[in-house]
């Protein structure tokens, strides 16, 4: 639909959304991070203090929690030629009057639950449900993700592993900045990457 009215009416999108999405607990935060010392703008209020399960902080919009129940959804313009955190549930909200480059994190779903069932213990909430049917659930929801970013022609997507980034930073760095145009300090998006922080990891045996 976006562009088909760029078409017709030479709607003018402006500078693209750079979207970071995922899973809860893939990687977003460090992700918004390495585009943060890269020199990228972020779009965030900070409402959301840095806490033992991102020591480093979350870099989030809180609005944004709210885009699948708003009608007025023109604040997101203000993220254009910025960086904006957008878990992976919200992406078929976002309104179609912006171009969006997407990085989409990536992260071993095993890993992901062990990630998010520790933040609830840290909270004091307990998740009694079972972790096949949840892998499941978001390998399904995962496939939609790609299914989307291909149908809506103002979605661009690019798919960073967590795992990877964190192994080989200077790899992400380079994947990412160029996706992204080229512009940002590879160097000081490396630098952002903790590799102390991969915590939770898949146990081989």
């Amino acid at each position: 639909m976006t562009g088909f009215f760029s078409r017709i009416f030479g709607a003018d999108l402006g500078e693209p959304i750079v979207i970071v999405s995922g899973l809860p607990r893939s990687g977003t935060s460090m992700m918004m991070r390495m585009l943060d010392g890269g020199g990228l703008a972020i779009m965030t209020d900070q409402l959301r203090a840095a806490d033992v399960d991102n020591p480093k902080g979350y870099y989030e919009y809180e609005r944004v929690k709210d885009l699948e129940k708003e009608t007025d959804k023109s604040y997101v313009k203000a993220g254009r030629g910025k960086a904006l955190k957008v878990i992976s549930w919200l992406l078929k909200d976002l309104p179609d009057d912006n171009r969006y480059r997407i990085v989409f994190m990536r992260r071993d779903l095993t890993e992901v639950i062990a990630s998010q069932n520790k933040m609830l213990k840290h909270r004091g909430e307990v998740d009694n449900s079972d972790d096949k049917m949840m892998i499941d659930a978001y390998m399904n929801h995962l496939a939609s993700v790609r299914i989307l970013s291909r149908k809506r022609d103002n979605f661009e997507m690019l798919e960073v592993r967590y795992d990877q980034a964190v192994a080989d930073a200077a790899a992400a760095a380079k994947t990412v900045n160029a996706f992204l145009g080229g512009k940002l300090d590879e160097g000081k998006m490396r630098e952002a990457v903790d590799k102390e922080l991969y915590r939770n990891k898949k146990v081989i045996t």
